[in-house]
């Protein structure tokens, strides 16, 4: 059994699962080749991670996120998985990283957005979605962004968490960029998540809401409420959900996952 952690809970809808597990199967298995003992399965809840007594700390002693053996068994607590010093793979948001995450780990490489629409290459953008009908707007070949203030204005906006890059910290620098800040919204909602943000939308719940392009195009495929809304506009392109690993992971085995990774086309080159 392999002494490491994987996850990739970011894109992990139920619908596409399978997806997600075949991903990690060639990835893994690349990484197999090269020598390293892979786990053959990702980590979906608290007790697929192994126990750190005294709770998983930082390089001085502080503890970060309590024993995984002590977290609710059936939920997945990304910190715990984020800075799990067993981390060999998992993918992250730079929501996270920018609010402290990045000094506990190592970033493997951004992943392809290319055949998505609002990605290219390691970037991507937000779609930001209200009711239906209404035209679709198209994702700019430029990655600038394209707000509609005079149709998001005074309206109710939800968000899938205050730490989502996609979800507000995107939407929040193009606004202050035009002049303007979230109080243009008559009112915000946290929604837990990109899926429900959107269902908020369809259902009338809120107006307005900024999804990854990523999980919209999930949402188009798996989500019947995504008819019930359009794509009005978009955020500026910015760099995707970065891979990451252990702090602790050594350089060779960094190198080892960047070439597995690129071997499999799953991280954008240079």
């Amino acid at each position: 059994m392999s002494e490491f952690v994987v996850a990739l809970p970011m894109y992990d809808w139920p619908e596409a699962r399978a997806e997600v597990d075949a991903q990690w199967a060639r990835i893994s298995a690349a990484l197999r080749r090269a020598g390293v003992d892979a786990p053959e399965t990702v980590a979906r809840r608290n007790a697929d991670l192994p126990a750190v007594s005294g709770g998983i700390r930082d390089a001085s002693g502080h503890v970060l996120v309590p024993d995984p053996a002590t977290l609710p068994p059936d939920d997945l607590d990304f910190q715990a998985v984020w800075l799990h010093p067993a981390l060999l793979f998992a993918q992250t948001c730079w929501g996270p990283m920018e609010l402290g995450l990045e000094r506990h780990v190592k970033v493997v490489g951004q992943p392809n957005y290319d055949g998505i629409e609002g990605g290219q290459g390691g970037a991507y953008s937000s779609a930001i979605v209200m009711r239906a009908p209404g035209k679709h707007v198209a994702a700019p070949g430029d990655g600038h962004a394209v707000i509609p203030l005079d149709l998001i204005r005074g309206k109710r906006f939800a968000f899938n968490g205050l730490d989502s890059m996609s979800g507000i910290i995107a939407i929040t620098r193009d606004l202050q960029s035009m002049g303007e800040n979230l109080d243009i919204f008559a009112e915000r909602h946290e929604s837990g998540g990109h899926r429900n943000s959107i269902v908020a939308v369809a259902e009338g719940r809120a107006d307005v809401a900024a999804i990854d392009c990523q999980s919209w195009a999930l949402a188009q495929r798996f989500e019947p409420k995504a008819k019930d809304v359009v794509v009005v506009g978009w955020t500026a392109r910015r760099k995707g959900l970065p891979f990451i690993t252990s702090r602790t992971t050594s350089p060779a085995l960094l190198t080892t996952l960047r070439a597995a990774l690129a071997s499999e086309a799953e991280l954008v080159a240079g």
